[in-house]
């Protein structure tokens, strides 16, 4: 009885993992496609976007985003153009909360933009893991 519990407990938790992968996989193929609604269907309504950069005096601060000017810079892009390429996914999960860390290197086209990580939080709902909050970081150096 005790080894069907962790066999059924390791498929549950297997199963989540791979959906909140594909919701974010999600995300960046509407990105690719320039496809805004494919891209704001993967986000909880009012989604919390920011990234974290350094000002001109070289300090530390979080910039907000907007999830409806991100959607409409999708749908103004050209197909192909915007593309991240996710190099791994760390996920944890516990109900319905999941967490994901996404080292990436960003692409406009076949030109390097930056790279960084994002770090996703998304809650299970009645349509499947949204993400209600992402923050990133962006550099050009130090990319492998």
């Amino acid at each position: 009885m005790f080894n069907c519990f962790l066999y059924y407990r390791f498929a549950s938790q297997s199963s989540a993992e791979e959906q909140v992968k594909a919701t974010i996989e999600t995300l960046f193929e509407g990105m690719l496609e320039a496809n805004g609604e494919k891209v704001s269907g993967t986000f909880y309504n009012n989604a919390i976007m920011q990234t974290i950069v350094k000002n001109e005096a070289g300090e530390v601060m979080v910039r907000e985003g907007s999830l409806e000017a991100f959607v409409n810079s999708i749908n103004g892009a050209e197909s192909a153009r915007l593309n991240e390429k996710i190099k791994g996914y760390e996920i944890k999960i516990d109900g319905e909360l999941a967490s994901a860390w996404t080292p990436y290197e960003f692409y406009v086209g076949e030109e390097f933009s930056h790279c960084g990580a994002n770090s996703f939080q998304l809650m299970k709902t009645a349509d499947g893991w949204k993400i209600f909050h992402i923050v990133d970081t962006r550099r050009q150096e130090n990319c492998s």
